[in-house]
């Protein structure tokens, strides 16, 4: 059985004491690739670095911190995408964050910023990996509005309705270990197609306790889960949603 992390940061800080020990457990749990995203300068250069060390293993993407969204120079950021652009597998996570960013004026610009990573998806033909913390349907308004192909929803925390007009576009949706403690997320399984489904640890948060660090072996939680919901065997989710994630990145 044979599972794909599409979303992790094991470039996180929280990773430096024990990352060889981290690798080892989601190697023996089936964790037969992992999809690193780096945040911002550092934390892009960081994850490059970890998909030379764990060549074949680890794979990367680039985006922006959205948990401080306006300290990064996203020029910056686009050029590193661009010269990287054989290095890496995605553009992300990009999106938006009404969570974290309140002033209209300041969303504004997050949408702006949105727009041109749309853009430069397309333009590099690279899969987009989409954040939209409290901005689910705003987020796939912009995605449809810009014609943008090949997305990611990680850890969607929108309306299931908002999610089926992804759905329907053909964008994928990855799922977290925190499905297990939340409602949100299994209405969400229950409700889209096993075909536009991905794992994700979002390592090291969103894992099946929020007081625990989180680590790509615990994609087999979100995996039992969506099973469970969908009333499926474990080998087939595994199989299905690899294969999604071939689709995606492939």
């Amino acid at each position: 059985m044979k599972l794909v992390d599409s979303h992790a940061h094991l470039n996180d800080s929280a990773f430096e004491k024990d990352l060889d020990q981290v690798v080892f457990r989601a190697r023996e749990k089936g964790v037969a690739i992992i999809v690193d995203c780096g945040l911002g300068k550092e934390g892009a250069l960081k994850s490059l670095s970890l998909s030379e060390k764990f060549r074949g293993y680890v794979y990367s993407t680039i985006g922006i911190d959205y948990g401080a969204p306006f300290l990064e120079d996203v020029g910056e950021v686009m050029r590193l995408i661009i010269y990287n652009q054989s290095k890496i597998i995605g553009i992300g996570e990009v999106g938006l964050d009404y969570y974290t960013v309140k002033n209209q004026e300041d969303r504004n610009r997050l949408v702006d910023y949105f727009k041109e990573f749309i853009e430069l998806a397309k333009r590099l033909n690279l899969p987009l990996i989409v954040h939209s913390r409290s901005a689910g349907q705003k987020a796939i308004e912009l995605l449809l509005e810009n014609d943008a192909k090949r997305v990611l929803m990680h850890a969607f925390d929108g309306k299931a309705s908002y999610a089926m007009k992804g759905v329907e576009s053909g964008f994928f949706f990855s799922i977290p270990p925190s499905i297990v403690r939340s409602p949100q997320k299994q209405k969400l399984v229950s409700r889209i197609p096993i075909e536009n489904i991905l794992l994700e640890s979002d390592s090291p948060v969103l894992g099946t306790s929020p007081f625990e660090r989180n680590e790509p072996a615990n994609i087999v939680f979100s995996l039992m889960e969506i099973a469970r919901i969908k009333n499926l065997d474990l080998e087939i989710v595994a199989e299905e949603t690899t294969k999604n994630a071939c689709r995606l990145f492939g």
